[in-house]
């Protein structure tokens, strides 16, 4: 088998897994604090006879981590990140991150997550309001009081630029490094009232889903072309009746 019909077959199986990973995206950019997947796709070099053939990988998939458009809302639950922080929430998986703001408060006064897991401070620790003491209201350094009380700020962290991410649900995040608690509120601060939403950009995703798309067709010809020309060699060198 010719080495061309290897290349066209890999760059198959990388613009599939690039396909799942852009209409994965389309789906989700409704979705609050949503973070865009993307794949980097390396290089991985064959030596056959006195040629290198080149052949793409399957791609590393990695978690964007730029920030989604803010909106207004006037709910005094959302808050929205200012800066390059992230909220953390406490799950079954351990600690996760998010950008999603969207917060409510249960029965028992637990502040939670959009997804329902509680919000935690910068120690670590769940944050519990009392929901009959009145309105919330959250400063930009991400102090929670209710009238004239102080009860808890939200805690704000900052992953480490290496660590490798992971999905949590739809819109949160698992590091395998541990995250930093933000102490300078300056350059990392709460807006109350406004919501991050996914930083999905649709029109770049649907003109990739449609880039994508045509190179498959391409790479489909060259899989067929190179079929072709196998066989016909293989009939004109075989042996005559």
């Amino acid at each position: 088998m010719s080495s061309s019909l290897y290349v066209a077959l890999s760059g198959q199986v990388a613009l599939e897994r690039r396909m799942t990973t852009v209409a994965h995206n389309v789906a989700n950019m409704n979705t609050g604090g949503f973070r865009a997947e993307e794949v980097q796709f390396d290089t991985v070099l064959s030596k056959l006879g006195t040629r290198e053939v080149a052949y793409s990988s399957t791609g590393d998939t990695f978690i964007s981590r730029k920030a989604g458009p803010v909106t207004y809302t006037g709910n005094k639950l959302d808050v929205a990140i200012d800066g390059d922080g992230w909220f953390s929430i406490e799950t079954p998986a351990g600690n996760a991150y998010t950008r999603d703001g969207r917060l409510q408060i249960n029965e028992a006064g637990d502040l939670l997550s959009s997804s329902g897991h509680p919000i935690l401070d910068a120690g670590g620790a769940p944050i519990a309001i009392d929901p009959a003491a009145g309105e919330v209201s959250i400063g930009r350094d991400g102090m929670i009081s209710q009238g004239e009380q102080q009860i808890g700020a939200l805690g704000l962290f900052l992953l480490p630029a290496d660590a490798r991410l992971s999905r949590y649900g739809d819109n949160a995040v698992l590091s395998d490094q541990a995250a930093l608690p933000v102490e300078d509120r300056v350059g990392n601060s709460v807006k109350q009232g406004y919501a991050e939403g996914a930083n999905v950009n649709p029109i770049m995703e649907m003109t990739k889903l449609i880039m994508i798309s045509r190179a498959f067709d391409s790479a489909a010809s060259a899989v067929e072309r190179s079929e072709s020309t196998e066989q016909q060699a293989i009939r004109s060198l075989g042996p005559s009746s």
